[in-house]
């Protein structure tokens, strides 16, 4: 069994060829967990939309208790926290995590940032060692596999890796480096672009993704029949 994580930040609620104003990001995402379930029905998904329901965002309250020891926190720190450990323990459970979500000036949607600043913890998702010098962070997500899949959506184009103006795109390079942070290295990518231009360009695009979620399903059905991952005790 793998248990999936299905994550979606637009700020638009629908989804894209469904919903008027859709979302292109909910739909590769839908696209996705749609697809892995009729092939695998019995895979738990558990579902947030973090563009419906943004995290709360963290400010002083959050602060002190985070950085207050655990023995030592009253009854208003732990409810403080209680949203962030849902939201770690989610991801501690999963074995893939599906995360919709399109490039906003540059960089990911408040409600997906809100979620990162939730999930990077010390003494949850990561350690901090200052015996071991200038490498003092253990990542504590290395028990077994976890793969992530990030589907985008993006207004210009060539902001894939190595494209023209991929230094514009600051979406998926900062999840890599928040996720293999704590031990989650396994990141694959599709995204629609020329959201902008709309037109042919756009309608190529939105076909190319398509297809290459379908290819990306399929890559990772074969992978986990032939290398299953492990789930959690």
């Amino acid at each position: 069994m793998i248990r999936l994580l299905h994550l979606d930040a637009s700020a638009r609620p629908g989804r894209r060829g469904v919903d008027p104003h859709g979302s292109y990001s909910r739909a590769l995402s839908h696209r996705f967990v749609s697809r892995w379930r009729a092939t695998r029905p019995d895979d738990p998904v558990r579902y947030r939309d973090l563009g419906a329901a943004p995290p709360r965002l963290v400010d002083h309250d959050w602060i002190r208790a985070e950085f207050t020891p655990h023995d030592r926190r009253d009854a208003q720190m732990h409810a403080r926290l209680a949203e962030s450990n849902a939201l770690v323990d989610e991801l501690i459970d999963s074995d893939l995590l599906v995360i919709g979500a399109p490039l906003y000036n540059f960089g990911m949607p408040a409600p997906l940032k809100a979620w990162v600043d939730s999930i990077v913890r010390i003494g949850r998702t990561v350690v901090f060692d200052p015996s071991r010098g200038d490498d003092p962070y253990v990542p504590l997500l290395i028990d077994r596999p976890r793969r992530v899949v990030v589907l985008s959506s993006r207004g210009g184009h060539g902001m894939d890796a190595g494209g023209p103006l991929a230094h514009m795109n600051h979406l998926e390079p900062h999840l890599r480096t928040a996720l293999g942070f704590i031990g989650i290295h396994d990141v694959r990518c599709v995204a629609v672009e020329n959201e902008e231009f709309g037109g042919e360009r756009l309608a190529a695009s939105v076909a190319a993704a398509n297809a290459g979620v379908d290819a990306l399903v399929d890559t990772l059905l074969s992978e986990a029949a032939t290398s299953p991952v492990p789930v959690a005790a």
